[in-house]
């Protein structure tokens, strides 16, 4: 069993945060997501479900135990584009002299000073 703090784990990697309720969201709270409609593709904690459900009988939703069937979440896609060594940048671009992504900053420094 692996044992440590949080402290250990890079601030980057803490940020990236659970399924949000996609209502819950649009009114600025936050959260956790319980169940995802494939058709409206939203995800929906245990009380927005409950209103979805009523007004839309014929949508196929997937809960918790189905999570290998929800899409990857728009946090988690966001962290993954992130750059580690700029933060503010998405990765853009390819290096083939280093085989990794990078961003448009890395490509004026770190990666064209090398050739």
């Amino acid at each position: 069993m692996a044992t440590g703090s949080l402290s250990s784990v890079p601030k980057r990697l803490r940020m990236v945060e659970d399924f949000s309720c996609t209502r819950c969201l649009e009114q600025n709270l936050t959260e956790s997501a319980d169940i995802y409609c494939e058709k409206c593709e939203w995800f929906y904690c245990k009380k927005c479900v409950i209103l979805h459900s009523q007004f839309y009988t014929k949508h196929m939703t997937c809960g918790r135990e189905d999570i290998k069937k929800w899409p990857v979440s728009k946090a988690v896609e966001d962290f993954l584009r992130k750059c580690e060594v700029h933060e503010d940048e998405t990765l853009t671009q390819f290096c083939h002299d280093h085989s990794q992504l990078c961003c448009s900053a890395c490509v004026g420094t770190i990666h064209s000073a090398e050739k």
